[in-house]
């Protein structure tokens, strides 16, 4: 079986001549044996005639084009449509005739330019031809000459038929693979817009507070120690983010869950924001992507709150079960800090999430002027 889908696969690479001359030569060598001879097409009632040395050179003239039909359509089908013309002409009616439907598939399916001309041409041949054949008494009515023209037509729109599919596919996949880029440019955006913002907003926050701090060393110190903590965890964080874009990695890559909340809230209250911080239930043993999507809420709606309200007071509330609900909100009691301010992109990202996995997401200013982020993801949801 191995050795057959080699071969295989060692067929599929060769030149597309080299594939279609086996075709070509059956073809020929057929119309040569004894028992197809003069059991070809025949146009009117011309006597066949016996096969000579003139007979194998029309049907090889007929015939071996085929190799080429793919390659060089045009050359194929005028060398098939003479090698036809001539069988008809001296009467062969050779077992060959029935190459030049398959060379007008061909060229309907393959010819890029000048089809418009190809087949005026064609048509064109096609009335002196008959006319001839007619003096040499073939007595062919007009009706069967009508037919065997719209025969011709039809292997020739077949043809044209096989193009305009085979082009739909073509654009079909272009599509989707320009929906799939898009896609993955979209989601290494996402992931590079909560590990980044996130941490180089803790970092300008410390920062700032770092600078009121020049009279009390020992909090300085630790103010600037949070700070370098910050920075090493947004390293680690954007090498894990390349480990996950990089499709030689081998290592196991893990993302981030519900489970490692604690940690980041820690992170946020060294930061300067007074986070009160609850969880219930213990999170499902097959919550996929979900735990994913709700630690990015948190953190997204932490990273805001530095933002916009630092120093105010900062409940997260998290609860596991068959549905992860998320809840993130401030009093309205803070100040806005020296951060750049936002654009929107990580709200929107996170509503985009939270509806790709079936659940609910909203971001609402309250009364006291605070702000209130509210998540309900399926847990089980597929990644």
């Amino acid at each position: 079986m191995i050795e057959l889908r080699r071969v295989q696969d060692r067929w599929r690479r060769c030149d597309v001549t080299v594939r279609d001359f086996p075709f070509a030569l059956l073809l020929t060598v057929l119309s040569l044996m004894p028992g197809f001879q003069g059991n070809g097409t025949q146009i009117g009632d011309l006597p066949t005639r016996p096969y000579d040395v003139l007979a194998v050179l029309v049907i090889a003239l007929e015939c071996l084009p085929l190799t080429v039909r793919r390659r060089w359509p045009a050359v194929c089908l005028v060398l098939v449509s003479l090698g036809f013309a001539l069988d008809q002409l001296f009467a062969y009616h050779a077992l060959a005739g029935t190459a030049l439907p398959i060379a007008l598939v061909s060229a309907g399916a393959h010819l890029e330019r000048h089809r418009r001309g190809t087949v005026l041409l064609l048509t064109v041949a096609y009335v002196p031809l008959m006319v001839a054949l007619d003096r040499l008494g073939s007595n062919e009515s007009l009706a069967d000459i009508a037919l065997l023209y719209l025969t011709l037509v039809l292997a020739w729109g077949i043809g044209t038929w096989l193009r305009s599919t085979r082009a739909a596919e073509a654009e079909r996949r272009r599509h989707l693979a320009e929906a799939t880029r898009a896609a993955e440019r979209t989601r290494i955006a996402r992931e590079l817009h909560d590990v980044v913002t996130h941490h180089v907003t803790a970092m300008v926050v410390q920062a700032e507070a770092a600078r009121y701090l020049t009279t009390a060393p020992e909090r300085l110190d630790t103010t600037l120690s949070a700070v370098t903590d910050t920075g090493r965890r947004a390293i680690a964080d954007l090498r894990h983010l390349l480990d996950l874009l990089n499709p030689d990695h081998d290592a196991d890559l893990r993302t981030p869950s519900v489970g490692d909340l604690h940690a980041l809230v820690e992170q946020t209250r060294r930061a300067g924001q007074p986070v009160e911080f609850t969880e219930e239930g213990d999170p499902a043993e097959s919550a996929g992507s979900a735990e994913f999507v709700a630690y990015r809420v948190v953190q997204e709606a932490l990273t805001n709150a530095l933002k916009y309200a630092h120093g105010s007071r900062t409940v997260v509330s998290v609860r596991n079960g068959n549905m992860i609900t998320v809840e993130v909100s401030t009093d309205g009691s803070g100040s806005r800090t020296g951060s750049p301010g936002g654009s929107g992109r990580g709200l929107a990202g996170l509503r985009d999430r939270v509806d790709a996995l079936g659940g609910e997401f909203s971001a609402d200013r309250q009364a006291d002027g605070g702000f209130v982020v509210r998540a309900r993801i399926p847990a089980g949801s597929p990644s």
